[in-house]
């Protein structure tokens, strides 16, 4: 895989996760009791605990996001600008 295409791969790849996460936000944002009804018949967690679990999760997502995409990208950017 040349350089060129390693950068367009993370690049796609991090526009792939931030729209999942944008999604994520959305669905929990405008569906919230709808998704609370829904995770509500398998689990019994009240409504704080709900939203700092999906809170929790939208975090670790986007840590995920900048260590395996973000730093990649800036580390072979940073390459590319010293050569």
């Amino acid at each position: 895989m040349t350089h060129d295409q390693l950068v367009r791969f993370l690049l796609w790849s991090m526009a792939i996760n931030y729209a999942i996460l944008v999604a994520w936000f959305l669905a929990f944002r405008l569906a919230h009791d709808w998704m609370r009804k829904l995770h509500g018949r398998w689990f019994q967690f009240s409504a704080d605990t709900f939203d700092a679990i999906h809170y929790g999760g939208m975090a670790v997502y986007k840590i995920g996001v900048l260590l395996f995409n973000v730093a990649p990208l800036l580390a072979l950017c940073l390459m590319d600008s010293g050569s």
